[in-house]
């Protein structure tokens, strides 16, 4: 039940970078306006939201969800299958940020947290909106220096969207 995809569409991912940062420019936008508890609900789901991908992949994520089955093909065509344990990092990237900046709100620090989500706004625009994945490029970059095992496959961080073959059915 809890397990995330060997391979993931790039689109899809994509997509959901751009969900993540319009909810995420409506908590900043709450919060300079002074709804702070309008802007820590929104940050929870946020936070919610990243945890979930990070635990399953787009299963049971709504924004995943409405990425995978409706709005990437329609915002960028068929699916582009790349490695999904760098996706997975950035994910967890995300969810770090995202929890630092819940942490931050509900100690009272909304300015800190605001300039947090304002770097994960910067991360994920890069992802969504020119598919460039910082997690994978850090996740790359972490293979060569040995800190995560060289067998796992991280196509999309050296290539970011590049093509790999989808999983074949086993099913006869």
């Amino acid at each position: 039940m809890w397990w995330f995809p060997p391979v993931v569409n790039d689109r899809a991912a994509r997509t959901t970078a751009m969900l993540v940062v319009a909810l995420t420019v409506v908590t900043v936008a709450l919060s300079m306006a002074g709804f702070t508890g309008a802007a820590t609900v929104a940050g929870t789901l946020l936070f919610v939201g990243f945890l979930l991908r990070v635990l399953a992949g787009p299963r049971f994520d709504p924004f995943g969800q409405l990425s995978v089955r409706w709005l990437a093909q329609r915002v960028f065509g068929p699916p582009v299958f790349v490695a999904g344990a760098p996706k997975r990092f950035a994910q967890m990237i995300g969810l770090l940020f995202s929890g630092t900046a819940l942490g931050l709100r509900v100690a009272g620090l909304t300015g800190a947290s605001d300039v947090v989500l304002l770097l994960l706004v910067a991360a994920a625009s890069l992802e969504g909106f020119m598919g460039v994945c910082l997690g994978c490029l850090i996740f790359a970059r972490l293979q060569q220096w040995g800190v995560v095992p060289g067998d796992i496959r991280a196509d999309c961080a050296v290539r970011p969207a590049s093509p790999i073959s989808a999983p074949r059915s086993t099913a006869t």
